[in-house]
């Protein structure tokens, strides 16, 4: 078949301002648990797009790891090319897809480090292979397969049953000022209705599709 002619129908829900929540992350939430209770393959996987100190945006699937007032939560290498992008340039955008549902989230706004304390927490609750992969991976460097498991060899002998977090390796906190709730409709005339932070406060407006 044909790309052109790749097409689906979007009639499983609608979205109306009357529905919202008075928060966006209280509407996230609520979104988040039902695509939870849905099945959604997933729901947790989220693009994260980053722009570079030369100005090139970079995107790529990250995991949310927490959620609360404060904004959404993920976890990474410092040191990787996200985690430089983010260094030049502290602010972000995420993007969740709940295809069964026929939903998109977008979440743009500031990022910044979480607390030692925090990380800490995430990583020791992690699985043991997990936590001594993030001493073994030298994120977004060339690397052979055969020095990859090598690293892994020597490291898993020498970090023992319980490894330290390294200090290169933590979360990070998107706290979002604009955010943007897609629901898919028939005829392409979805539903898109917004939250923009402005003076400390919500307002809410629907964009044309």
């Amino acid at each position: 078949m044909p790309l052109a002619d790749l097409r689906r129908k979007y009639e499983k829900d609608l979205l109306l301002e009357s529905s919202l929540a008075p928060t966006p992350l209280e509407q996230f939430s609520k979104w988040f648990d039902e695509a939870l209770h849905a099945d959604v393959p997933e729901p947790n996987a989220m693009t994260l797009a980053t722009v570079g100190a030369n100005g090139r945006p970079s995107a790529r699937i990250v995991l949310l790891k927490g959620l609360d007032e404060r904004g959404l939560v993920f976890f990474t290498n410092y040191t990787s090319r996200k985690g430089q992008d983010l260094a030049a340039h502290p602010h972000a955008s995420l993007l969740f897809f709940w295809q069964p549902l026929e939903r998109q989230v977008r979440l743009e706004g500031l990022v910044e480090k979480i607390s030692a304390a925090e990380s800490d927490t995430y990583y020791n609750s992690r699985p043991l292979g997990s936590r001594i992969g993030a001493w073994v991976s030298p994120q977004s460097q060339p690397i052979s397969r055969e020095e990859l498991e090598q690293r892994n060899a020597a490291l898993s002998e020498s970090l023992g049953m319980e490894p330290p977090r390294p200090e290169y390796w933590g979360g990070y906190r998107l706290k979002p000022e604009y955010v943007e709730f897609w629901q898919g409709r028939p005829s392409r005339l979805h539903d898109r209705l917004v939250y923009t932070l402005t003076a400390g406060q919500w307002n809410r407006s629907r964009l044309a599709p």
